[in-house]
């Protein structure tokens, strides 16, 4: 596997996998977008669609429990 250095005026500051550096530097900084949209809708009063499955806005999880 590719390793990939992050290096400061030629001095290795870290190494790690090509693919352990696009798990945990891309995919968090595009989570951490996501989350902000989020709080952005949520403050205009927007509904939150579903990202990673219903949220609470679609009214999925409030029918299924008024259901009871």
């Amino acid at each position: 596997m590719t390793t990939w250095t992050l290096l400061n005026n030629g001095q290795s500051f870290f190494s790690m996998p090509r693919a352990g550096v696009f798990r945990g530097m891309i995919m968090n900084h595009l989570i951490h977008h996501r989350g902000q949209l989020c709080v952005y809708f949520r403050l205009n009063d927007i509904p939150v669609p579903a990202l990673y499955g219903p949220s609470a806005d679609e009214g999925a999880i409030s029918s299924a429990s008024s259901a009871d």
